[in-house]
């Protein structure tokens, strides 16, 4: 089989080898799947540049996420081969992989390979984000990357709940689209001060921020939290960390927290767990959750598809097929 692997971390487009591996038997309670498509996340990009909060055992492959067919199991299996599921793992970016049983997720039969691939980490973290900031119709709430997968998602489930929500973004073009996903403020950084147009729509300040960008970016919108809030930070897209300032924590006894899917997943109930995910799914399934994606690759030309990735003003994922 063919995979791309990395056996050393750096840049994707420097480091990333397209070459031939055995074809990996499944285990006692594992399942083989012929992955059927995968798209980048952020956490790959880092991920293969030893900056993400697991580091790759070299050489190692990339991705986490994706879609595929069970191609092999033992007589245990949960599910009959040709089950199409959707799966997480340490190096998704090859023709097979093998995983454990007990982690898939069947793909509901009216969503696209294209969307399941995509289902999991982005919608879920949107949706327990949420679920853990307690906000409620009424409330308010600023994200940054709103033109991210992850914020749009945000945005459109936040307005299914009532919640008012700004974002943050780099390029004029894309305040369109988020404000037709719901978003009631959007904010260009290149082009306007977050505190001004914030204090504009909320002069007591909001009680929840999500932050995904990190840096200077989120001590700029710090002050926008109202007495008592909270920032959840899960990404760092700058790959800075947050100069905080501390009379602002002391006096405004504000609140920063880490947010990190796979540790909300654990310490959530099953219960918790197959609703997050039951939701999730109904809503990507009937349409009401509405992701894009910005191209196609198939999985031989990973340095096309990690040069669209990286194209300023990208709307969408890019997926390897």
């Amino acid at each position: 089989m063919k995979q791309v692997i990395f056996e050393q971390t750096g840049l994707p487009e420097e480091v990333l080898q397209y070459v031939d591996a055995a074809m990996p038997e499944p285990k006692e309670q594992e399942v083989r799947i012929k992955v059927l498509a995968r798209n980048i996340n952020p956490s790959d990009i880092m991920f293969i540049q030893g900056m993400y909060g697991i580091q790759p055992k070299l050489p190692c492959s990339a991705g986490f996420e994706a879609v595929g067919i069970i191609d092999a199991c033992d007589s245990s299996s949960l599910y009959p081969l040709g089950t199409r599921v959707i799966f997480t793992a340490i190096g998704t970016w090859k023709e097979y992989v093998c995983v454990p049983v007990h982690s898939l997720i069947p793909v509901p039969e009216n969503m696209s390979n294209e969307v399941a691939c995509q289902a999991f980490i982005n919608p879920l973290t949107a949706y327990a984000m949420l679920e853990e900031s307690g906000l409620q119709a009424g409330d308010k709430l600023l994200i940054t990357a709103g033109a991210s997968a992850w914020g749009k998602l945000v945005i459109q489930m936040a307005k299914q709940k009532g919640i008012w929500v700004a974002a943050t973004v780099r390029q004029e073009a894309q305040k369109q689209l988020l404000y037709q996903l719901g978003a009631d403020l959007v904010i260009n950084t290149e082009e306007e001060k977050i505190s001004a147009r914030m204090k504009e729509s909320a002069p007591q300040g909001v009680p929840c921020i999500f932050d995904a960008v990190g840096g200077k970016l989120a001590a700029q919108i710090l002050p926008s939290l109202a007495y008592g809030g909270t920032m959840h930070v899960f990404g760092l897209l700058s790959l800075e960390n947050i100069p905080l300032n501390s009379g602002l924590l002391i006096f405004k006894n504000l609140n920063v927290k880490g947010f990190w899917l796979t540790s909300w997943m654990e310490k959530s109930s099953p219960e918790k767990r197959k609703q997050a995910i039951h939701t999730v799914f109904q809503h990507l399934s009937n349409s009401s959750l509405q992701v894009d994606i910005a191209g196609t690759f198939p999985l031989e030309e990973f340095q096309a598809a990690i040069k669209a990735y990286n194209s300023p003003g990208r709307n969408g994922k890019v997926l390897l097929m």
